[in-house]
């Protein structure tokens, strides 16, 4: 875990400190941290504790979110990764229309983007994807992105060079003194029906929390502390097809408690 967490932390303190040295470069940038309880997880142990720390930001250029997840067990062993493990993605885009100071503008996009993502776990896994990316502006959304990358699966169980579609989004719905955000993200990736064993399958993860803002209707501050759930779908989990000698779909509900700092 050290690499990882090295390069990804180290990227995440570069960021976060341009402001000292580079005046507006770094517009704003969030940091958070989640605990995640949940059952019936597949592959995998079935119970598990999650960890992550996440990093956000807007800057002159474009934009960066990156995240690191500890993942716990809960008692359980995985045969090749033990009773715990990590995993990471970083995932900078620069923005055409800011570096050539012109608008990429046209229907409901608002701006073009060079997407790159770098994906690590633990023992032989990465991945490596860039491709186009657009800001939308969908109404009644607070964002809603949409890249379309290919995606370059390392290791063991490599992919041939496939495309993988990633909307996020993000919406707030008022409820009494306080506000309920909706937010996530879902990762298609496409046209991979190679019948060699170990291939990296197409598969579909879709991820969104539903949270409430109890640091605001504590007046303890908004967008501070959030309670809920997070709800995970993922058909063929980790690109490993499903089958009868394995049950690779996966949908887990899981608690939620989220700080942000």
């Amino acid at each position: 875990m050290k690499g990882i967490t090295t390069s990804l932390l180290l990227g995440s303190s570069l960021l976060a400190t341009l402001p000292a040295a580079a005046g507006d470069l770094l517009l704003w940038h969030t940091n958070s941290l989640t605990y995640l309880y949940g059952k019936d997880f597949q592959v995998n142990p079935a119970i598990q504790q999650t960890v992550t720390f996440e990093h956000a930001n807007k800057w002159k250029y474009g934009d960066t979110f990156l995240f690191i997840d500890k993942i716990f067990y809960n008692g359980g062993t995985d045969r090749s990764k033990g009773n715990n493990t990590y995993y990471g993605e970083f995932s900078p885009r620069l923005s055409f229309g800011k570096i050539f100071d012109r608008k990429f503008e046209f229907g409901p996009i608002k701006d073009v983007l060079l997407a790159m993502t770098y994906e690590s776990g633990e023992g032989d896994n990465e991945a490596y994807l860039i491709g186009p990316g657009f800001d939308l502006a969908i109404p009644g959304f607070n964002y809603f992105t949409l890249n379309i990358m290919q995606r370059n699966t390392e290791g063991s169980r490599p992919g041939d060079r496939v495309w993988q579609i990633t909307p996020t989004f993000s919406y707030t719905i008022p409820v009494g003194k306080s506000d309920v955000l909706i937010d996530g993200y879902m990762d298609w990736v496409v046209d991979n029906d190679q019948s060699r064993r170990g291939t990296y399958h197409a598969n579909l993860q879709f991820n969104p929390q539903v949270k409430y803002d109890l640091g605001k209707a504590l007046n303890l501050g908004a967008k501070q502390l959030y309670v809920g759930i997070e709800y995970s779908y993922w058909k063929d989990k980790y690109g490993i097809e499903n089958s009868g000698r394995l049950d690779t779909n996966q949908s887990v509900t899981s608690a939620l408690v989220k700080v942000h700092f």
